[in-house]
């Protein structure tokens, strides 16, 4: 049986950023509820619950850190746990880490792309697996070939992992590394990592000055991958 789909709500005060992110959600599975304040957003999150809230910095009636801290402060509110996501055009780095700080486990900036959305719901529970044998198996043939080709994905994710410990200092050359990671995720079963990739390649494409906190965030999703695989 199929894993129910996420529960998204989705709250923007602008009509065209809300309708791409419901339709995009809901092409990737899940079933979104949306509200165009902050008022709407704090009643919807009290009263269902909801696997990820999406919710914009500045809206009318209270922005994003203001209904995630009624939320949270509400523990009879039904959302009152669930995974927090801010976004906003306007995102600088420091902006990022108050947010992370407010209680928010990921900051999305818009205009985004499916990828990003996609790189939300990996980290829901039971959404996408870190590792998916039956994909795997798909594209590799068989079981041993999946095998021999995780054990060559293993290596070089352990290896890019340390070095992502240290500032990068040849972003091209990261780019075109996580190019040739990208089609390795495919043959592997590893999507949620695929996601994350193509998550960080928009990133140093767009913004090259402020790829710390996305370079943070693959490099966590990394070290999930390495733990899958060497379980």
């Amino acid at each position: 049986m199929p894993p129910p789909s996420p529960r998204v709500l989705v709250a923007d005060d602008d009509p065209a950023s809300r309708r791409f992110l419901c339709d995009g959600l809901r092409s990737l599975g899940a079933h979104v509820t949306d509200c165009a304040d902050g008022v709407q957003a704090l009643r919807q999150g009290r009263g269902e619950p909801f696997d990820l809230l999406l919710l914009d910095c500045r809206m009318p009636g209270a922005g994003a850190r203001e209904v995630l801290a009624a939320l949270r402060a509400d523990a009879q509110a039904r959302s009152a746990g669930s995974l927090a996501v801010a976004s906003s055009a306007e995102l600088d780095s420091t902006e990022q880490r108050s947010l992370l700080a407010c209680g928010f486990g990921d900051v999305l900036r818009k205009p985004c792309g499916i990828a990003d959305l996609q790189r939300l719901l990996a980290r829901l529970p039971g959404v996408t697996p870190v590792l998916d044998d039956t994909a795997a198996l798909r594209a590799s043939g068989d079981a041993s070939t999946m095998q021999a080709l995780r054990q060559l994905l293993r290596g070089e994710l352990a290896l890019l992992y340390q070095e992502l410990g240290m500032p990068v200092r040849d972003q091209a050359a990261l780019d075109d590394r996580l190019h040739r990671l990208r089609s390795s995720c495919g043959f592997c079963g590893t999507a949620a990592l695929a996601a994350e990739v193509a998550s960080l390649q928009l990133r140093l494409r767009e913004e090259p000055h402020a790829v710390a906190p996305a370079i943070a965030r693959f490099r966590s999703a990394v070290q999930v991958t390495l733990q899958a695989l060497d379980t």
